[in-house]
């Protein structure tokens, strides 16, 4: 027969890897949760970027004109009446 102290200590082991075993998979599953949040952050802000460089494509002026006017009304160049000229000269050929 096994004595007390080792029955104990074999006790003591079990307590313990049982309580190591859960702390380690609450703390794999925490890891794995975060990185599948970031993973989907990142998937929605790469949307959001690629939403935002095809909205600049279709709304920017083409360039294959060649016209020189300026279309941007935050640039200190721009003009207001060539650019309004601009804008009715392309809807009235076009």
């Amino acid at each position: 027969m096994a004595s007390s102290g080792v029955n104990l200590l074999r006790w003591s082991a079990l307590v313990f890897g049982v309580f190591y075993g859960f702390s380690h998979q609450n703390a794999i599953h925490s890891r794995d949760k975060a990185a599948a949040s970031q993973h989907e952050w990142d998937r929605k802000a790469q949307i959001i970027d690629q939403a935002k460089a095809e909205w600049k494509k279709r709304n920017e002026p083409s360039s294959g004109k060649g016209n020189g006017v300026i279309s941007d009304p935050e640039n200190p160049k721009f003009d207001l009446e060539a650019y309004l000229n601009d804008v009715h000269a392309r809807n009235s050929s076009g």
